[in-house]
């Protein structure tokens, strides 16, 4: 593999942290339909995730401050997803362009990690 292939494969995983573990994973399983994947003891609480081919670290510490960290899910049509998320009682911002490239909509899960769905253009 060449040098500058090593760090072009994609994203294994994200790690976020939360307050109430327990609260989050019931989100994203119940409402994301995300997998509870085997964790090996850290010696801090957690749970991994899967959500596709790439998993979702919810760490057991508390939440850093201000807007900015999120991590996007892809979607193919940003108004069905939301209307589904609706239905299940997430609450999502409405959609804003990047003109050419995305639209966008935000959403929080109970610790307050922001959430994008994404509609490439």
């Amino acid at each position: 593999m060449a040098a500058t292939d090593m760090f072009t494969r994609g994203v294994h995983h994200v790690s976020i942290n939360v307050a109430d573990v327990e609260a989050c994973r019931d989100f994203y399983v119940d409402k994301l339909g995300f997998e509870q994947i085997e964790r090996p003891d850290l010696g801090i609480g957690g749970v991994w995730l899967q959500m596709g081919p790439q998993e979702l670290h919810l760490v057991e510490l508390p939440l850093t401050e201000g807007y900015g960290p999120h991590f996007a899910i892809p979607v193919d049509d940003i108004a069905e997803a939301r209307s589904i998320l609706a239905e299940r009682g997430v609450e999502v911002g409405e959609p804003s362009p990047i003109e050419g490239v995305c639209l966008q909509a935000f959403f929080s899960d109970p610790a307050g990690n922001q959430i994008e769905l994404n509609q490439r253009l």
